[in-house]
């Protein structure tokens, strides 16, 4: 992509407005609670420190906004607590500007590294440079600077009282995240009805699964809604993936098509149901044709082998779904975790009689369902050595965090320069900006660049023309503060560009309660936001960390992942007595988020200015797909994974041994540029192949697992000749 194009790109999407869903109580909720901190603290103190107390109240409830699973009276102390610390530090420093500005750099350098632990920490130490950047130009002493950070303290403390004592649909996060997982399923069921390779993205899994993470308190409060069904998701995806596909499937015309077409379309009406069940804490409620579909599954004569199982594992699984979330939701949790009740009387189980019960026996690994039980987060205390971990993981030069805190603390102290140089007031305004845009990567950084430059003009002109017609005072505009703030936390999700016109209306109303000329506010933040702008942009072309040179190792982490999950399945077949479910479970796993980290990593690049000088889009695109069949085909060997009585498949322990061989040498080839040789697996598939013919799941998926690997070989080779062509014969 060229430059013209990617600045045009991330114009419009600065620029752009979302129509998004609003949440007015939330946004009244957090306003008023800067309201209070400012009513208060200008009523028994003096404006300036109002003004100090409405940023802490402003970030506070900022950071409970952000899509964390943490409880949100929590996040606010935290931030609270951050924001109170680098006051009191900036304080301290801020009488001398050499110290200021080592302090500033050291401080924008950890906040940079902190989006190691996660999106939610790097936004709130980004806040933290920015309060510590406004507040010290507040005049006070050491003992003013105390107050001043108690006052923040403060502001976080009502904040996380106000979210206490009026809670917002409790839980809403973690039911919104299940329930999309459940849809996301639904609506893969009915695609699967028209195109039986259908892709499925896993990151409502992925969403679902992170929001299950529960510190011990949180795990004895969950509603019972939130525990068994998000196991039956997980379990489902690979039953509906072979029931559909026309090789360990159904066959892809015919009568036993059209009924796996029934089921699947059964399936998706059951799992929406479920979904909103869980979304609004309501019954189950199934029309009357969904249970005649899955009742016609019992005699079984539409479905033979592989297929049959998969349908009669999916009814099972269906039943478990509604079952699990068809409880009253003031309910305790089971002392077990996730694992759903035993069937009432009278309940959907019930309802299918004779059907479920053939397919509760009849269901593949029916007898053994891997337990969800709590998936433990660790509280703040402990936090702080996984924190540690992932800043000495990141801190490299190589690492695209580790050289995004070392442009941000380049870019603060530049702007502080500058803005300390130049013949304005409120200087710190062009660092602040720069802090406030950058991100670790190209696209984000530019896009909010222009929506903060955009937006901030809309804010000042509105805000000053304000102050310019109605001269207001200190009490009406911290009124009109808190309108711009109220505004700012309901429109927020509808873009940046919006977020920040409200947000430069809230400074100049604020600086207004201190007394602050607007003309001159409106001149100097224009001015110099577009300064720090143009600095974090001209740092990102200056000193890049461009995700386009590292696809080929992200493409060369997803084929390792691929392949221990591959090498798992396979593993269970060789040896049944001793196969691992949870070591499957792990593999899939990680094969979930190397395949996320990929699907992030192309997104990233295709908005980078850059050449490519690793692999082209073809090339990129072949190997998608082909690396996308290879985890489906692992899942679908999954799906029909034998009892620990079954005999042992000498065969599949041999092409298990060749892959295990072949797969550390192919994944350094596509690192390194080279030719993949994939002749060991080939050779002991056709040996395989030639014992057994295409009878059973396991050889017929490695047919397409071979397949996939030879078509990685194609798209990655060099040249004609590079291409794989030890075919089987």
């Amino acid at each position: 992509m060229t430059w013209s194009k990617a600045l045009k790109d991330t114009v419009r999407t600065g620029l752009t407005v979302e129509r998004t869903k609003l949440q007015p109580l939330v946004a009244v909720r957090g306003a008023a609670g800067v309201a209070i901190v400012i009513g208060v603290v200008l009523w028994l103190a003096t404006p300036t420190l109002a003004v100090s107390s409405a940023f802490g109240a402003f970030a506070s409830a900022l950071v409970t906004f952000q899509r964390s699973w943490r409880p949100r009276p929590v996040l606010a102390l935290a931030v609270a607590a951050g924001l109170a610390i680098s006051t009191f530090l900036g304080y301290m420093a801020a009488a001398d500007h050499l110290v200021f500005a080592v302090l500033l750099a050291v401080w924008t350098l950890l906040a940079g590294m902190a989006w190691a632990v996660g999106p939610v920490s790097g936004m709130v130490a980004t806040q933290t440079v920015a309060v510590m950047l406004i507040t010290v130009t507040l005049p006070t002493s050491v003992a003013g600077a105390l107050l001043h950070a108690g006052i923040i303290v403060c502001a976080g403390v009502v904040q996380a009282a106000l979210i206490v004592l009026f809670p917002i649909r409790p839980w809403g996060l973690q039911r919104d995240a299940l329930a999309d997982a459940l849809a996301a399923e639904a609506d893969y069921a009915r695609r699967l009805r028209h195109d039986p390779v259908a892709r499925f993205d896993a990151q409502p899994l992925m969403d679902a699964r992170s929001a299950a993470e529960l510190t011990p308190r949180q795990a004895r409060n969950r509603p019972r809604q939130l525990g068994g069904p998000r196991g039956v998701a997980e379990r489902l995806r690979p039953v509906l993936a072979s029931l559909a596909d026309p090789v360990v499937g159904a066959p892809a015309e015919g009568p036993e098509r059209d009924h796996v077409r029934d089921l699947l379309a059964a399936a998706a009406t059951v799992l929406d149901a479920v979904a909103r069940s869980i979304r609004w804490g309501r019954p189950v409620r199934l029309p009357p044709e969904v249970m005649a579909v899955l009742e016609g599954a019992e005699s079984g004569s539409m479905l033979t082998g592989p297929a049959r199982r998969s349908a009669l594992r999916l009814i099972a699984l269906l039943a478990d779904a509604v079952e699990a979330t068809d409880e009253p939701v003031k309910e305790a949790p089971p002392a077990n975790g996730d694992r759903p009740p035993k069937p009432s009387k009278g309940s959907f189980k019930g309802s299918l009689k004779g059907a479920l019960k053939g397919a509760l026996k009849g269901s593949t690994n029916s007898r053994e369902k891997e337990p969800y039980r709590h998936l433990l987060r660790p509280t703040v205390p402990r936090l702080v050595p996984v924190g540690l971990r992932a800043l000495r993981r990141e801190a490299r030069w190589s690492s695209a965090i580790g050289r995004h805190a070392v442009r941000v603390a380049a870019v603060s102290l530049a702007g502080y320069a500058l803005g300390s140089a130049l013949p304005l007031g409120h200087g710190y305004w062009a660092p602040m900006t720069s802090v406030m845009v950058m991100r670790p990567d190209f696209g984000q950084t530019y896009s909010r660049g222009v929506a903060r430059f955009v937006g901030t003009l809309v804010g000042v002109f509105v805000g000053g023309l304000v102050m310019a017609l109605a001269h207001p005072g200190p009490w009406v505009c911290a009124a009109l503060a808190v309108v711009c703030i109220g505004l700012m936390y309901l429109l927020m999700r509808t873009g940046y560009s919006v977020a920040s016109a409200c947000i430069a209306a809230y400074v100049v109303f604020l600086l207004g309660i201190a007394g602050e000329g607007w003309s001159q506010t409106v001149e100097e933040r224009v001015i110099l936001t577009l300064l720090g702008g143009l600095l974090a942009m001209a740092a990102y072309a200056l000193f890049p960390a461009w995700e386009t040179p590292k696809l080929r190792d992200r493409l060369a982490d997803w084929l390792a992942a691929n392949g221990r999950y591959s090498l798992a399945v396979l593993d269970a077949f060789a040896r049944p007595a001793d196969r691992k479910p949870r070591r499957v479970r792990e593999a899939l796993l990680d094969a979930r988020a190397a395949r996320q980290a990929w699907d992030d990593a192309v997104a990233r690049a295709q908005r980078e200015p850059v050449r490519h000088r690793g692999i082209s889009r073809s090339a990129e695109r072949g190997a998608e797909a082909a690396l996308a069949t290879m985890g489906r085909t692992a899942m679908l060997m999954e799906a029909h994974l034998p009892d620990r009585d079954a005999t042992p498949s000498k065969e599949a322990e041999d092409f298990a041994a060749a892959l295990r061989a072949a797969l550390p040498e192919a994944v350094a080839a596509v690192r390194e540029r080279r030719d993949l040789d994939w002749s060991g697996p080939l050779q002991a598939y056709a040996a395989w192949q030639a014992r057994v013919g295409d009878e059973g799941v396991a050889v017929r998926a490695a047919e397409l697992l071979v397949d996939a690997l030879d078509e990685l070989a194609g798209v990655l080779s060099r040249g004609p000749g590079g291409r794989n062509r030890a075919r089987r014969k």
